[in-house]
């Protein structure tokens, strides 16, 4: 019987008659249609924004397992949710996932359909970025905790880590040997320390790529240049093993940052491997040091055809020792949209017009203007000048503080670059209030 014949109400208002009628009773307002269950995956996709939204931070947040203590349903959903990010700050907290994901590894089984244990196949991104180096001890003790703890994970897609903890080859090797290695898409923060020997082969970096078809960010510092290692000759410099090298197959990688690094076998490696779909580059200049000593402004000469960003960035130390920069980065880059200079700036050279949208600098200085003035009729699609180490002076200030100092030097150049078009913009991308 269909849902509305069972629900008919019949009146018989002379039940004792021999001739009764029957009434039918009629509901005074249609029948409501039941609604219809929403997908799990429609669920994911709520629990996830909420989580998103909510509270972040570690991952043991109790209004973040307040969701899973809903119903049995929530539970389901949401704890795959909770697991597929983790972020954390503190060793203590990485030593309990990892106690969480080796005692549940244990207790999987074979008969189980699944070839990998909960909640270590639903960890999908890494993320101790914010971990502070305290000593000596905690940085082994995390060394051990992610060797052990990458083979648990064998769906893990992105690792951010505190470059102030450097990863021992062992560590490396544990990444590179686990199963679903081929997973990995973003690797951020990785310190990058040369091995011994200058063969790529024998890097484990260069090893772990080769294992990363997916990859599409990858993120290392290395440790500077010595100013000892200029006083040696580099016309000596052996480079028989790159010419048996296997180049490596990346051809997602999208952006790429190589900081504080002047010449490696990972360099060697990436600067001999085809990066068709490479669009972001970012990288320490070194261009007072000959090939094949440096090797940055011979790697941005191979790859920047397709690069849309280049950034040439030192990162801040003590003392701080500036390169100068390649003068042909417009003309190595033609499809170049956003270039980001470091002192001391170079005087760029270019011969044809320039398709560059965004260029920024460190702070305006009159020596520069002289080589922009002379650029910017080959610059037509130029939008904004970014200077990325200064911000305007909030409204309020007096005028004669506003004309002092850098800050009149920005005001100059703002009217300098208006009457072209040009906007002149500060380290938070924030034009002038006078505008």
């Amino acid at each position: 019987m269909s849902p509305a014949e069972t629900t008919q109400v019949l009146l018989r208002p002379r039940p004792y008659a021999q001739y009764s009628g029957t009434l039918l009773l009629l509901p005074l307002l249609p029948h409501r249609k039941p609604l219809k269950p929403l997908p799990s995956e429609i669920w994911t996709e709520i629990i996830s924004f909420a989580l998103a939204c909510g509270v972040t931070g570690e991952m043991d947040s109790s209004w973040s397992w307040s969701v899973v203590m809903v119903c049995k349903s929530f539970h389901e959903i949401a704890l795959p949710v909770l697991y597929s990010t983790i972020q954390l700050s503190k060793i203590s907290s990485l030593q309990k996932v990892y106690n969480r994901l080796r005692s549940a590894d244990q207790k999987w089984d074979s008969i189980r359909r699944i070839p990998y244990s909960t909640p270590g196949r639903w960890v999908q991104t890494l993320d101790i970025s914010e971990l502070a180096f305290t000593g000596q001890a905690e940085a082994v003790l995390l060394d051990s905790l992610l060797t052990d703890l990458f083979p648990l994970t064998p769906f893990l897609s992105s690792l951010h880590i505190n470059p102030s903890f450097v990863l021992s080859r062992r560590a490396l090797q544990s990444l590179t040997q686990r199963e679903g290695v081929v997973h990995i898409r973003t690797l951020s923060g990785l310190s990058y320390v040369p091995p011994p020997t200058s063969n790529p082969d024998e890097d484990p970096f260069v090893q772990l790529l080769r294992k990363c078809p997916n990859l599409e960010e990858l993120v290392i510092i290395g440790q500077g240049l010595d100013p000892a290692e200029l006083e040696f000759n580099f016309t000596g410099l052996d480079l028989s093993s790159i010419l048996t090298f296997d180049p490596l197959v990346l051809p997602k990688l999208r952006v790429l940052s190589l900081l504080s690094m002047h010449s490696s076998p990972l360099m060697h490696a990436l600067l001999n491997s085809p990066l068709p779909g490479l669009q972001k580059l970012t990288t320490t200049p070194y261009d007072d040091i000959p090939y094949p000593a440096s090797l940055v402004s011979e790697f941005i000469s191979t790859h920047g055809r397709t690069l849309a960003s280049l950034l040439l960035f030192t990162p801040k130390s003590w003392p701080t020792r500036l390169h100068p920069s390649p003068v042909d980065l417009l003309t190595s880059a033609p499809n170049l949209r956003h270039l980001s200079l470091e002192n001391p700036l170079p005087a760029l050279v270019l011969t044809e017009k320039h398709n560059l949208k965004i260029l920024s600098i460190p702070r305006p200085k009159a020596e520069f203007w002289r080589v922009l003035e002379r650029l910017l009729p080959l610059l037509p699609d130029l939008a904004a000048l970014r200077a990325r180490d200064v911000r305007w002076l909030r409204k309020g200030v007096t005028t004669m503080a506003q004309e002092a100092g850098v800050q009149g030097e920005m005001k100059e150049w703002r009217r300098r670059l208006g009457r072209r078009g040009i906007r002149l913009l500060d380290a938070e991308w924030r034009g002038s209030e006078n505008e």
